[in-house]
């Protein structure tokens, strides 16, 4: 595919994904979703890349969705818009490699549920986090109504998707929204950074870490303890020997996956 709105940049194994998309705030529309789509299925056959940063062109992370291609749609046509996001979000979700969101501006509506998608998120001081589909007699259509309790509780969630209120980097870090905010100059680096600290972690480790840790979240303890268990056997004898050898022998671990 020709990507017309994201464009993707990849150093040191870390491919940096940017929504461009800047005349009209990086709003999502048809067109990006297939781009995602396309996107993911690429990272994800790609041995060079090991991490993912996504973040925005211009002012916003993504100012929400494209209202000028929802206002005609009818129910049935707006219901098929819904699940067209959802699946794409969800495949970025599930992708094998972590993914950090690099919240450089608003992160409002689709643009919120885009960086919840993302593994974890880490926020320009000046950004700007909120759910304001209310204020236009809509709701979430992309999960946030599932993902948001999920991470931040009940109480939190509902207070962002009732009320609509924008709430800036350090509430949302309060909430448990962001996990890091920094200075708008330091953000790319510091999540580039982070994706690079990661991607020199054990590779398998990693995709375990992510697929239990987000499996375990919609099963019972003991249902997560037996899946960690079974999953924490995996490197053994794999990549997780060369670990602990070259914990021993003082020296880095030289990873094949």
């Amino acid at each position: 595919m020709i990507y017309e709105i994201l464009k993707m940049e990849i150093a040191d194994a870390v491919a940096v994904v940017t929504v461009s998309r800047p005349q009209a705030m990086n709003a999502l529309n048809t067109r990006f979703f297939q781009e995602m789509d396309a996107l993911v299925a690429e990272i994800g056959g790609r041995a060079d890349i090991k991490a993912v940063v996504i973040t925005g062109d211009g002012k916003a992370f993504v100012a929400g969705a494209d209202i000028a291609e929802m206002v005609g749609k009818t129910p049935d046509e707006a219901r098929a818009f819904s699940r067209l996001g959802q699946r794409t979000f969800r495949s970025l979700e599930l992708l094998e490699k972590p993914v950090i969101a690099a919240v450089n501006g608003f992160a409002l509506g689709g643009g919120c549920e885009l960086a919840l998608a993302c593994d974890f998120r880490i926020a320009s001081s000046k950004a700007k986090f909120g759910q304001p589909e209310v204020n236009l007699g809509l709701i979430p259509g992309y999960a946030a109504t599932q993902r948001l309790p999920r991470l931040i509780g009940l109480g939190h969630a509902l207070y962002l998707l009732l009320t609509a209120e924008m709430v800036g980097a350090e509430d949302a870090l309060r909430m448990g929204l962001v996990q890091k905010v920094v200075e708008p100059e330091a953000l790319l680096p510091t999540a580039v950074e982070t994706a690079k600290t990661i991607a020199a972690k054990g590779p398998l480790a990693v995709r375990l870490v992510k697929r239990v840790a987000r499996e375990g979240l919609l099963k019972d303890f003991e249902a997560g303890c037996a899946l960690e268990a079974e999953a924490f056997g995996l490197p053994f004898g794999n990549e997780g020997a060369e670990g602990m050898k070259a914990f021993l022998e003082k020296r880095k671990p030289e990873w094949k996956s």
